[in-house]
């Protein structure tokens, strides 16, 4: 049992140290942590849950507050679960994930006991009714390579989640590359380096218009665009048809195809660590498989009942209109094996995932030499670019990447790119010269990115990430929105705010690009890490 006042005192103590040396990096790892080592209260029955679920919220505290079990509910994306359970499993007493497949990549394998499915969730496309009408997707069978063709002849274009980032993203290319390789039994190593299979992966990513790092960001995404089809849970899908509807939009007409589908299976277990919090577990995972909460789920469009077959469901949340036959069984694929899927991921990254042109615009004005500022943004573009690095956390660009970098104060100051996103070594010694002075501008770097970015072919995805630590007092917005909508372009400008940014000036920006904001204040290395899952 760790001595936790002694060695708390002995870790304070090194963080003054470090903190009065001005070791900030290093300081910022030593807090991460103490807060791990002293998080976990004994008081609480803590959940880790992925934010698919948090709808249940309300319903679950409730329940606990019922039968005097103090819970706390933490909520993160599935394969970030993951890295927690790996990383800092003493902090949680149950897990409740969308799909068990992320708990057979633990480190430990017996460290989740007890695990059940609370419902089922495929993961499909769903296609503009007109659209699909229009490739003859409307009562028939289809398979993957149908919607594999009409991608190829340049008739279909999609957004997704990411693959590398999101359950949804993952599973949908798991479901995808075993269902080009033939249907196998099960998807094995040499299968990955079969040319004819990575042609076809290749083709189906060319159709991507846009990448969502957040599964519940793709919806708002979609709906503020014009996009033609999106892939994510047909929970998902139902509840953003719902809305396309109430804005007098056309619904989607979701695709199953036969030839297997992803599955997400939602599973809570009980992470075994800490003996006297079993019974409290128990309590909990029968709540969530009773009857009362299956009717919650239904209405949710989540499928409770075996194999997701089921005679008669409710027409509003199970539109028979928008392609959704409960009577049909759902053609599952079996999940290969951890090594088979991490071969899977790196040959995504590295060969089959759409190309991308990512332009930085960072802010080296003036008061960017406050707070060790222009240090940290260092040390932020060194993880992005440093392929080794970036890889721990899949998000290394790859050779067939493109990186351009324009720095700004008062005007657009420098520019650099490079056309191998893998040779970044003259860009990590241009950040490297980094000097920080002048007045703050983030309208004319835009333009200039957007302009790059506009001559960019469309075998790229194109995106901005625009890095201030203040308020633009030069340049104005009605020059950047008048060349935006005069150019007619689909282009996001991702904004990591620092220091004091003028949050109304980004909000501006991400609305006229249909794009988002990013906190970097609590550390930059992690919002780049954050918006890097956006391509």
């Amino acid at each position: 049992m760790v001595n936790k006042k002694n060695t708390k005192g002995v870790v304070v103590f090194i963080v003054l140290i470090l903190l009065i040396m001005g070791f900030s990096n290093i300081k910022n790892i030593v807090l991460k942590g103490l807060n791990d080592v002293f998080n976990y209260d004994e008081r609480y029955f803590t959940l880790i849950s992925s934010d698919a679920n948090s709808f249940m919220e309300e319903d679950l505290m409730e329940f606990a507050k019922k039968e005097k079990i103090n819970l706390k509910i933490e909520y993160s994306d599935d394969l970030e679960i993951v890295n927690k359970l790996n990383d800092e499993n003493n902090r949680y007493d149950a897990v409740w994930i969308s799909n068990s497949i992320w708990l057979y990549m633990l480190n430990n394998s017996s460290l989740v006991t007890n695990s059940k499915s609370i419902a089922i969730s495929p993961v499909v496309m769903g296609v503009k009714k007109s659209k699909a009408q229009q490739l003859g997707f409307i009562g028939t069978d289809i398979y993957n390579v149908n919607i594999l063709n009409a991608i190829k002849s340049g008739q279909l274009k999609y957004v997704m989640n990411s693959v590398t980032k999101t359950n949804t993203g993952a599973i949908a290319y798991l479901a995808l590359l075993n269902s080009l390789a033939g249907s196998p039994e099960v998807l094995k190593s040499e299968m990955l380096k079969d040319q004819t299979l990575i042609n076809n992966m290749k083709e189906f990513f060319k159709g991507v218009e846009r990448v969502s790092g957040d599964e519940n960001y793709l919806d708002e995404m979609f709906i503020n665009g014009d996009y033609e089809a999106v892939i994510n849970y047909e929970s998902t899908l139902i509840d953003l048809n719902k809305k396309l509807i109430e804005k007098g939009k056309e619904p989607l007409y979701l695709l199953y195809p036969l030839d297997g589908v992803a599955i997400n299976d939602m599973p809570i277990g009980y992470v075994n660590r800490n003996q006297s919090k079993e019974e409290d577990f128990y309590k909990i995972q029968k709540y969530l498989r009773s009857n009362d909460t299956a009717k919650k789920l239904e209405g949710k469009g989540l499928r409770t009942w075996f194999g997701g077959v089921k005679e008669k469901t409710d027409n509003n949340v199970f539109n028979k209109e928008w392609g959704i036959d409960t009577n049909k069984y759902l053609m599952p694929f079996k999940y290969p094996s951890k090594t088979v899927m991490n071969e899977a991921f790196d040959l995504y990254i590295d060969a089959l995932r759409k190309p991308t042109h990512t332009v930085f615009v960072l802010d080296t004005s003036g008061s960017m030499n406050s707070n060790n500022g222009l240090v940290e943004l260092k040390d932020a573009m060194h993880y992005i670019l440093n392929k080794e690095i970036a890889r721990k956390d899949s998000i290394q660009f790859s050779d067939k990447d493109k990186i351009t970098i324009i720095t700004f104060n008062s005007t657009v100051n420098q520019i650099s790119n490079t056309t191998n996103g893998a040779d970044t070594t003259y860009l990590i010694n241009f950040v490297d010269s980094l000097r920080a002075y002048g007045d703050t501008n983030i309208y004319s770097p835009s333009i200039e990115a957007l302009k790059i970015l506009k001559q960019e072919s469309d075998e790229y995805m194109k995106m901005e990430i625009l890095m201030t630590d203040g308020h633009s007092n030069n340049g104005s917005y009605s020059s950047l929105s008048s060349f935006y909508s005069n150019n007619n372009l689909d282009i996001p400008i991702y904004s990591i705010t620092f220091g004091n940014p003028s949050e109304y000036q980004l909000k501006e920006i991400a609305n006229l690009t249909n794009a988002k904001i990013f906190n970097g204040k609590s550390g930059l290395v992690e919002a780049f890490k954050e918006v890097r899952s956006y391509s």
